[in-house]
């Protein structure tokens, strides 16, 4: 083993060490704490206002544990955490701050290692992206699925079902008590979405890349075993540190591949595809929306998990976990990535269990084949767009329909349940000014509601286009992260009502049927209007000046890569003091 990191501020009978073990043993710590031994930092994202993360704390004292058992010395730490559910705009314009704020902590302070506790969806990408640019040796543990409600004797997810029921009681078919009783029941527990939302997805990604332990992605947040799956990261953060794993050394292109792969056989949220491209650009790995498609295009659906299937992920957890599903992918992934417990993916995978048929469907007899998720491109998204095929309506995925137009979020609330909106099932819904800067943060809005008129005629899904996200747990024939978005001068700007657009999902095609001189006109006409204007002073401000388009995963663009070697921070205060007493 090679000299701690924390040694740079611990170690020495000089002014600096003197201060700086002064620190700790005014917060407890005794002299024989730093004493060669690896300082794990515990990154806690606990809040009270996030039920996802709510349970972190406990789990922090787990963590504790495991690095006391391998001689480690942990320190906890908070940092910003992000829930989508309450926080407005979207945490999405949240997750690069909370990505600077992790990744400044690490360069900061004397980690020799971090654990991350993450739990609602946007926490652990920005926790990794934090992580891959400080370089500092790094494990996950994620916060695990709630526990699923019960509404009228079915067992439901959090976001799912309750789309549905939405629509249900805006057709007139659910009560308002009926929906109250619902609101009841909806959320039982501490824990993150319990179907393969967005949360979920991220969490059997996060596995998938190598960045936790086999089986701890499923396991349920108030499940014992996911306070031991904390328990065995908390140890294997001391022997990363004493080993110098660096994050570089996990995220590789391999471990990219398969994360795609896993994504694409969960049918999970594509909310991952912004994250992914995200941290590529932190870990220096060559990653674009046209890997998506082409992984896809080999890849079937394999797990019948909402919204693309059936069961939740406690099924999912109860069969032996994402370990089922990465064993009976076996023949589609890279199995030399290698991961943090300083196994390969495939030495993990040799006891695999196999699959249950029902949870899990083997290759050979998928819930859908591969495709279950497009990139598609055209004069309306020449920077790409995503369709998740394996959550829309088969018959939409190809279609050609008028156009009716919102120009923004308002405006759609304004209009989508005038029961004169000249609508029909064959139009294509159309949202604008929702993506990064317009939005700002490029909010969930991506699944339009169907229109009140139509609902009531039984019209259940339509072709949806729009330069927002979807959220993880819904589900439809949406057209998503269109780039460049309307904000900033993409095409979607010059759509006008009528206009006609065509999707062609298999063959990767989105196109405005107006021909290139009338688009001209038009955006010589809309040359002249005032920018949208969101935030003018401080981080708001910052984000719109600074964030990338979706296709690049809207980091920023100054953050975007590795910084240098974690040993090389500018000194301290007190590191001008460089001799003994």
């Amino acid at each position: 083993m090679g000299e701690l990191r924390s040694a740079r501020w611990f170690s020495g009978e000089h002014v600096p060490g003197f201060v700086h073990r002064t620190a700790m043993r005014a917060s407890g710590f005794a002299r024989a704490s730093f004493d060669g031994r690896p300082v794990v930092g515990i990154c806690n994202s606990w809040s009270e206002l996030i039920s996802c993360n709510l349970h972190l704390r406990a789990l922090a004292d787990s963590v504790r544990r495991g690095v006391l058992q391998a001689g480690g010395v942990p320190v906890e730490f908070p940092t910003i955490s992000l829930g989508e559910q309450l926080m407005k705009p979207t945490t999405m314009l949240f997750r690069n701050l909370m990505a600077m704020d992790v990744e400044e902590s690490l360069r900061a302070y004397p980690f020799d290692a971090v654990v991350m506790l993450g739990g609602c969806d946007k926490t652990m990408p920005a926790q990794l992206m934090g992580a891959a640019s400080a370089q500092v040796p790094t494990i996950v543990v994620p916060g695990g699925p709630a526990n699923p409600a019960t509404f009228r004797g079915r067992r439901i997810g959090v976001g799912t079902d309750l789309w549905g029921y939405v629509d249900d009681v805006r057709a007139g078919r659910m009560s308002q008590a009926e929906y109250e009783a619902l609101e009841a029941s909806a959320g039982p527990s501490v824990g993150h979405c319990p179907e393969m939302g967005t949360a979920s997805t991220v969490s059997a990604v996060v596995e998938a890349l190598g960045m936790t332990l086999p089986g701890a992605s499923a396991v349920p947040a108030t499940d014992a075993r996911r306070s031991h799956v904390a328990e065995d990261c908390g140890r294997t953060a001391v022997r990363l540190a004493e080993q110098g794993v660096r994050p570089s050394q996990i995220l590789t292109a391999d471990a990219f591949h398969n994360a795609i792969a896993v994504l694409v056989a969960l049918g999970g949220s594509t909310n991952v595809i912004l994250h992914l491209l995200a941290l590529a650009g932190r870990a220096e790995v060559s990653l674009g929306l046209q890997d998506f498609h082409d992984i896809a295009a080999t890849v079937p659906l394999i797990a019948n998990v909402r919204p693309a299937g059936e069961h939740l992920v406690e099924q999912l957890f109860e069969i032996g976990g994402l370990p089922v599903v990465l064993g009976e992918l076996a023949p589609l992934l890279r199995l030399d990535a290698m991961t943090v417990n300083g196994q390969t993916l495939g030495q993990n995978l040799a006891d695999a269990p196999p699959v249950d048929g029902e949870v899990v469907r083997p290759l050979c007899d998928p819930v859908q084949p591969p495709g279950g998720l497009a990139v598609v491109r055209g004069n309306l998204a020449p920077g790409g767009a995503v369709v998740k095929c394996s959550a829309a309506s088969p018959e939409l995925l190809v279609h050609a329909g008028p156009a009716l137009v919102f120009h923004d979020m308002d405006d759609l609330r304004t209009r989508i349940d005038d029961p004169d909106l000249p609508v029909t099932a064959d139009t294509v819904l159309v949202l604008r000014n929702a993506g990064p800067v317009g939005g700002p943060g490029m909010p969930e809005w991506g699944a339009l509601p169907i229109p009140q008129k139509l609902l009531r005629e039984g019209v259940r899904d339509m072709v949806r286009v729009s330069d927002a996200r979807m959220s993880g747990t819904a589900y439809g024939t949406t057209v998503l992260h269109v780039a460049p978005e309307a904000a900033v001068g993409g095409p979607l700007a010059l759509v006008e009502d009528g206009d006609v657009i065509r999707l062609d999902a298999r063959a990767g095609v989105l196109h405005l049927e107006v021909d290139d001189a009338e688009l001209d006109t038009r955006r010589r006409r809309r040359a002249g209007e005032p920018a949208r204007v969101a935030y003018r002073r401080g981080y708001g401000a910052l984000y719109a000046e600074r964030v990338t388009q979706a296709d690049t995963g809207c980091d920023f663009d100054f953050l975007q890569g590795r910084s240098s070697e974690p040993a090389a921070e500018p000194h301290g205060i007190f590191d001008g003091w460089i001799g003994g007493w």
